[in-house]
């Protein structure tokens, strides 16, 4: 019996599809299309720009690869047995810094400088709270004494909001690092957001979101379970304010909060639900795991939600002014161009 009779199907691979064309470094990425199995054993080849991206998972219309650590985005293409497949693009986020350990988002202001965290563990004093990129583009020392800085917005000024969740309280930070207590008294305070009248909104992961209005009266707002980890929080379209919920069940919600503060479920069903933002189109961005695989989830008004992003570890997701995308791991934050516009606050 000749070999070529007992032997899959030699043809040339062809991609029709990668799910999702955007990840970061390690982040696993599906390939759909046709003969993409291994060949007498031999599993094909995968080519990300320059470099060989692993193979996790080799079917006749279905592959599954790791995006390599020193990958940048490229053409992403298939040798099989001697062929070459069609190339498809991936976007693969570039590292903005990765001396930082962030617990919810990071953010960028007007200048398109990048702000991050240096948390540090429950009560742990750290030599720097928050970071920002400088001139030359690098993560640089620029808040200290705030114990665990955990959640950040900024306001239309141009100051910087952060929480500590082991003081419960919420510092302003002006352009030039002076640091002022803005609000005390908010619980395990973790998640911030402002909304389009300069209203702050504060999240106790033990169950309250607080409102701090400008003149610093504050209120209970809302009221939610109980999270193992930091609340996240970000507003939409029609002042809704989105929060995601981390719990232990894995089978975990984003809540949707009207303007009057009623809260209900906006999607249930994800695992680990962290950092989120909001597109123009009103879709919800989340830092997730979904149906198994992790990255950041789409969440659209219309459809079912889909992966975005791919990645592993992920805790934090935002848009920003320039129209790219910020993520964040505990340890690194990434930039990446999506195409996708974030919604403003205005």
């Amino acid at each position: 019996m000749p070999l070529s009779s007992i032997l899959p199907d030699a043809g040339a691979p062809q991609i029709k599809e990668i799910d999702p064309s955007a990840a970061i470094p390690g982040g696993e990425v599906q390939i759909y299309g046709d003969h993409l199995s291994a060949v007498a054993y031999r599993l094909p080849v995968v080519m990300l720009g320059d470099l060989a991206a692993p193979v996790l998972l080799s079917r006749e219309e279905r592959m599954s690869i790791r995006v390599p650590d020193e990958a940048e985005s490229g053409a992403l293409r298939v040798l099989r047995n001697g062929a070459q497949s069609n190339s498809v693009n991936v976007k693969v986020a570039r590292m903005v810094g990765n001396e930082v350990h962030m617990v919810a988002s990071p953010v960028m202001d007007e200048e398109g400088r990048v702000y991050g965290t240096f948390s540090g563990a429950r009560g742990q004093e750290t030599p720097v709270s928050v970071l920002r990129t400088g001139n030359d583009g690098e993560l640089q020392p620029f808040v200290r004494g705030i114990m665990n800085a955990t959640g950040m917005a900024l306001d239309p000024a141009g100051f910087l909001y952060v929480s500590s969740r082991h003081e419960g309280t919420v510092y302003r930070v002006s352009p030039n690092g002076a640091t002022s207590v803005y609000a005390e008294g908010m619980g395990v305070a973790t998640g911030i957001a402002f909304d389009g009248e300069q209203n702050l909104y504060v999240g106790d992961r033990s169950g309250t979101i607080f409102k701090i209005a400008p003149d610093r009266q504050i209120f209970v707002y809302a009221t939610l379970e109980p999270s193992v980890a930091a609340y996240h929080l970000a507003f939409g379209q029609e002042g809704t304010l989105y929060v995601s919920v981390p719990t232990t069940s894995g089978h975990d919600c984003v809540y949707a909060i009207d303007s009057d503060g009623s809260a209900a479920p906006h999607y249930r069903g994800l695992g680990r639900p962290q950092g989120l933002a909001v597109d123009i189109a009103g879709d919800v961005y989340v830092v997730a795991s979904l149906r198994g695989r992790q990255g950041v989830v789409r969440l659209p008004q219309d459809g079912e939600p889909s992966l975005v992003v791919a990645g592993q570890d992920l805790v934090g997701f935002s848009f920003t002014p320039q129209g790219t995308a910020l993520l964040a791991t505990s340890s690194a934050i990434y930039d990446v161009d999506l195409g996708i516009e974030g919604w403003r606050v205005v």
